[in-house]
């Protein structure tokens, strides 16, 4: 009887062929000095939408691409550590944590593991208004000390173009 091939088998048997032939190691700081925080959305190629290659910006990817703590922990290690200056926030159209309510989701895993977790999954109705919370927790954290280059977008998954979302100014 012969074994399924999983798809992480099918990841081992390439990475295997890749390692037999490696290229040159890329130093550790981003090439761009930049950092992408994204969704993790399996249809979203950032590579490919920014035109990045290995090596060129630190991306990290979660749920709805939004800011959260460990987010934070992340920027501060890519500025103080490895010199990023600039922050890319790129949030997208048809994004699945608009299809639900932080309560609805939070309410269904308590039923299920009998303990209702202490994060917040980050469910949003808007995109723009998404990116512009996460805009806001970066220039709030003390923790980012470069926060002159913060932008952000939300990407068109049927066209790919990018449309920048802008914070929104206090009145006043």
């Amino acid at each position: 009887m012969t074994r399924h091939q999983s798809a992480t088998d099918g990841y081992l048997a390439h990475n295997s062929a890749r390692a037999a032939a490696p290229g040159e190691p890329l130093p550790m700081p981003p090439a761009r000095r930049t950092a992408v925080v994204t969704c993790m959305d399996a249809r979203l190629d950032v590579y490919a939408v920014l035109g990045l290659s290995p090596g060129d910006s630190h991306v990290f990817r979660n749920a709805g691409g939004i800011v959260t703590q460990d987010v934070i922990r992340s920027l501060a290690v890519s500025q103080r550590l490895l010199g990023t200056r600039e922050i890319l926030l790129v949030h997208h159209t048809d994004c699945g944590m608009a299809a639900f309510t932080d309560e609805e989701f939070l309410g269904a895993v308590e039923r299920d593991a009998g303990a209702r977790p202490d994060w917040e999954p980050g469910s949003f109705t808007d995109a723009a208004d998404s990116v512009r919370e996460s805009m806001a927790r970066v220039h709030a954290s003390p923790f980012v000390p470069h926060k002159e280059s913060v932008r952000g977008f939300v990407l068109d998954l049927r066209t790919e173009l990018l449309e920048e979302v802008h914070a929104k100014t206090p009145v006043g």
